[in-house]
């Protein structure tokens, strides 16, 4: 495994990709649970317990190897991407519930990311492997998740002018950023990344339609807006994975449980815009001109 990958490759990525969402948070986007919170509980079911069993549920139907199958539960456990937002503002939803969903979804994850990763290895692999988590790797993952969020909202409180000017070069510079993170991780496996593709390439490209759909159908059929359902359909459908390939490579040390979350990282943003043209075109979104459920902030 190249070092540099683990030592400059991932936390740089992360960082600035986490310090982003900082610079889009304000307290709040926390506190705005307490104006829309079946939202909110809707959206945290289907990425907290829908998804996991569904990534679960395609693991056995595909026949994954054990330690693929690892890194697809590792994925599913993942929160949500920054990039989510906009999509989100690219197709009409309420782009504020995403910001708020984003914001819990990563701190939750300090707790369901490791409980999900542990028992995928405990389920998955030989006890014999040695194979686990690394708690000491687990605690700097962390730190370079929530200490940029923190220096990025203390940014965007001093000076909200900078933030905004700063929001789309950051954006771009994370989008850059995460496609090297998943070209780094396929490198580290390139001997063997045909197979892993024709292995992976399908039902990621699964897991990904059906994050989306659910992420939408579920909270429309159980009383949502369109626009905040648009807005659960990508918080669910896209997934942070440059943190979850961190979790492989760093928390864990394999590299072959990186590259679902790798080769997702590639299929999620074709699949998902392909998604909200069908889901707009379709005219779903014939309330979009209505004022948004929880805010009108734009990413």
């Amino acid at each position: 495994m190249d070092s540099a990958l683990l030592t400059v490759g991932l936390p740089i990525p992360l960082a600035v990709i986490m310090f982003g969402l900082g610079l889009s948070l304000t307290p709040d986007d926390f506190r705005r649970v307490r104006q829309s919170p079946k939202a909110v509980g809707i959206a945290l079911v289907c990425q907290l317990l829908v998804l996991p069993l569904v990534a679960f549920g395609l693991v056995k139907l595909f026949d994954l190897a054990p330690l693929l199958a690892v890194g697809f539960m590792i994925l599913a456990a993942s929160p949500g991407g920054t990039t989510a937002n906009l999509y989100s503002h690219l197709f009409r939803g309420d782009v504020a519930l995403n910001i708020t969903l984003t914001a819990i979804n990563s701190v939750i994850a300090i707790v369901t990311l490791p409980l999900v990763s542990g028992w995928a290895i405990d389920h998955f692999v030989d006890r014999s492997s040695k194979i686990g988590l690394q708690f000491d790797k687990l605690l700097q993952v962390f730190a370079i998740v929530l200490i940029p969020v923190l220096i990025g909202m203390f940014v965007r409180r001093r000076s909200p002018e900078f933030a905004n000017r700063m929001d789309r070069p950051v954006r771009t510079a994370s989008a850059v950023m995460l496609l090297l993170v998943v070209v780094g991780a396929m490198y580290t496996e390139k001997e063997n990344i045909s197979t892993y593709l024709a292995e992976v390439g399908l039902i990621a490209a699964v897991f990904c339609l059906i994050s989306l759909s659910v992420g939408y159908v579920v909270p429309r059929r159980l009383g949502l807006t369109e626009d905040q359902a648009v807005a659960c359909g990508f918080e669910i459908g896209i997934h942070n994975s440059t943190l979850a390939i961190a979790m492989a490579l760093t928390v864990i040390g394999n590299a072959q449980m990186s590259v679902p979350s790798a080769v997702y990282g590639v299929l999620m943003f074709p699949i998902a815009a392909v998604f909200g043209m069908v889901v707009r075109n379709r005219g779903v979104l014939k309330n979009a001109d209505q004022p948004r459920s929880v805010g009108q902030r734009t990413p």
